[in-house]
């Protein structure tokens, strides 16, 4: 079995879609890329984890895989999350703009490449366009040929932040037909990975958690390289929403200054360096303090990198598929 998992060169999807409220049409959309369109399971394809969130209205579901299958998983996934969900029908204070709002594909084993994750979003979002006809997408990363302009980047070219008009002329889709209101516009690409930690903040004020959100985000002074931030109002309380992005040696010096604070990994034998879930939590409790407030609590919605293959490989070996129902515990 060890030998086994060894062999597997692994890739991730965190497919985000926009539905948290109505469970029985989440898990179907996790359970549609377990199986092919003749019934067939998919024994090498395992759903890690489901992170939902109610006010929200958003859920990420992990789904891992052999990079070479991989997406097949997560188009039979996305067909089902656009035959669900009506973005009509949509309300949650996350900003949105599709049905399947985010396709990202991160590769996990050493030897995975990321131009290889790259051709694996661009293939699946050819397929849905056969599959969905009036699906719309853009793509970003390594999918986004020759630029490779980051999801940031797109997101703000798209006006991602602003869904007041999906169907307004300043948005343009990459790939698919023109945006309807219904199907939204999806982002599609590839990257390192990229994790998400939420911090909780024990205030109703939305003005603290903005400028907690924005001491943090990288792109400024004093930030914390490779984090891009929102505050939200979330369940009484105020949530600081981060971007955890993994860095090269380009970008990471910042990082390398404070060695105890990141982790590190490869990507076929280049470093790659993130902030730990940890140190971000500690520098916004002491950024809170600075308000008088307290941190209440931090979700990592997903796994880190090292540990989503760990336990992709474990899934996978077991022939667990639905490994999400082992896992209760989302947070810190």
């Amino acid at each position: 079995m060890a030998s086994q998992k060894l062999s597997l060169r692994l890739a991730v999807c965190l497919l985000n879609i926009s539905e948290a409220r109505k469970k029985d049409v989440v898990e179907r959309v996790a359970k549609a890329a377990l199986w092919n369109n003749q019934g067939e399971k998919k024994i090498q394809t395992t759903v890690l984890n489901i992170f939902s969130d109610y006010d929200y209205n958003r859920s990420v579901i992990t789904l891992a895989g052999p990079v070479e299958t991989l997406g097949n998983s997560v188009l039979t996934a996305c067909v089902e999350a656009f035959n669900l969900i009506d973005m009509n029908d949509h309300v949650g204070i996350h900003p949105c703009l599709g049905a399947v709002d985010l396709v990202p594909i991160y590769p996990l084993s050493d030897s995975v490449s990321l131009e290889e994750c790259g051709r694996v979003a661009c293939d699946v979002a050819e397929k849905l366009t056969l599959d969905v006809p009036d699906c719309s997408l853009f793509y970003f990363g390594y999918a986004d040929q020759p630029l490779k302009r980051t999801l940031v980047e797109r997101r703000k070219e798209l006006n991602w932040f602003n869904r007041s008009s999906l169907k307004g002329t300043e948005r343009k889709a990459d790939v698919g037909a023109a945006i309807s209101s219904r199907r939204g516009l999806t982002g599609i690409g590839a990257s390192p990975y990229v994790m998400n930690c939420n911090v909780t903040i024990d205030t109703q004020d939305l003005s603290i958690g903005q400028q907690i959100a924005c001491a943090v985000r990288g792109a400024n002074v004093g930030g914390l390289a490779g984090i891009q931030a929102m505050a939200f109002p979330h369940e009484g309380t105020v949530e600081i929403a981060c971007n955890v992005e993994s860095c090269n040696d380009e970008t990471s010096s910042p990082l390398t200054k404070e060695k105890e604070k990141h982790i590190s990994y490869c990507i076929q034998g280049e470093e790659y360096v993130y902030f730990s879930p940890s140190s971000i939590e500690k520098h916004i409790k002491k950024l809170a303090n600075n308000f008088g407030v307290a941190t209440v609590g931090t979700a990592l919605v997903g796994f880190t990198p090292e540990r989503c293959k760990n336990l992709a490989e474990m899934a996978i070996g077991e022939g667990n598929g639905e490994f999400w129902k082992k896992r209760k515990i989302l947070t810190m």
